[in-house]
């Protein structure tokens, strides 16, 4: 057992999160064993998402798609896991992100349902994302998925699939400071405004029911999503999972990892001014404006958001509210993933209709 207390609250912290997306338990395993240091962190995991990559590469050469889709997915996952805290070391982190945005993209049309790339005019330049439509459906309900701060939509598939399942397509993209849209747009507080794009995007979109949005965030991505719904009408239904009521509130308590990440995505200098930009994703006083249905998650041993949090949300808003706190549920209850997934997937499809 190494004595790097990064790594080893690393292992502890994020093993159950992990395994829920997508990532084998031996080759948790295996890869978190193998380090001394955190700083090998990158570097390990790369490794074993390239054997993975290697498996889906030949089985694409023999035109075995359905394993070329599924070990690509893989692959790009955790080369996702390679890179997601790892913004101290750009250069291991930038190679491993590329890696994944690749990988994921050469699954996307094995996946079942397949997936498609998309570009979303944003400022001048583009925020990437990933529509997939369930099959049989010519124009479904879709649901905007906003992820975290060490998310991506390289991550997703695991979160996708119950939506897709139910007759629900999905949109994951990336917004200021997330996935590839973090070298050009700093994190912002006023997170509707991406989201705005995304819904005039979905409006184009003649094989989506444009009428029929939900909205859906994890992580800090639970903040963008009421966040966006408390501004932006067109969404029905909107789920939070496991976000922040304010961010500059919860700022000190972060792991430091997290609140390193944080101060590189702001595009700030310094901790202080990071602190600053946090104080801007707040929902106070705006919490009032959601009026659609909501579904909130939180777990009771969240270390990183407190469940409080989640509570005060379900207070404030004016709309119909879902509140599961799972009691012995970790951050967004990874945990317990049975617990809210597959349930709040049939919420979405009753509020969407």
């Amino acid at each position: 057992m190494s004595s790097d207390p990064m790594l080893k609250a690393a292992i502890a912290h994020w093993g159950a999160r992990f395994v829920a997306n997508g990532v084998n338990l031996s080759d948790f395993e295996d890869v978190t064993t193998s380090m001394k240091s955190y700083d090998e962190w990158c570097a390990a995991w790369s490794k074993r998402a390239a054997l993975h990559e290697e498996i889906g590469r030949a089985a694409l050469a023999r035109k075995h798609y359905f394993t070329a889709g599924e070990c690509l997915q893989r692959a790009g996952v955790y080369y996702h896991f390679a890179s997601f805290l790892f913004a101290h070391d750009p250069a291991q982190m930038m190679a491993a992100h590329r890696k994944q945005i690749e990988c994921r993209q050469l699954a996307l049309p094995y996946l079942s349902p397949p997936g498609e790339r998309v570009e979303i005019p944003y400022e001048g330049k583009q925020l990437a994302g990933i529509l997939r439509r369930p099959a049989g459906i010519d124009r479904p309900p879709v649901v905007v998925m906003a992820v975290g701060l060490d998310s991506t939509k390289e991550e997703t598939d695991a979160y996708e699939m119950p939506f897709l399942a139910r007759g629900l397509a999905t949109l994951v993209f990336e917004g200021p400071g997330q996935g590839e849209a973090q070298y050009d747009f700093a994190i912002r507080g006023d997170y509707e405004l991406p989201v705005r794009a995304v819904i005039d995007y979905v409006e184009t979109r003649h094989d989506l029911d444009s009428a029929r949005i939900g909205m859906w965030g994890v992580s800090l991505g639970g903040y963008y999503a009421p966040r966006a719904t408390a501004f932006e009408k067109r969404i029905k239904a909107c789920i939070a999972l496991g976000g922040p009521f304010n961010m500059g509130a919860a700022f000190d308590a972060l792991p430091d990892l997290t609140r390193e990440t944080f101060r590189i995505r702001s595009h700030c200098k310094t901790r202080e001014d990071a602190r600053k930009n946090a104080d801007t994703l707040s929902l106070e006083g705006i919490a009032g404006n959601i009026t659609c249905p909501i579904f909130i998650v939180n777990g009771r041993n969240d270390r990183v958001i407190p469940a409080a949090d989640a509570e005060r949300l379900a207070r404030e808003v004016k709309g119909p509210v879902e509140l599961m706190i799972v009691e012995d549920g970790n951050h967004i209850a990874n945990n317990r993933a049975y617990r809210w997934r597959s349930q709040s997937a049939d919420w979405m499809r009753e509020q969407l209709g």
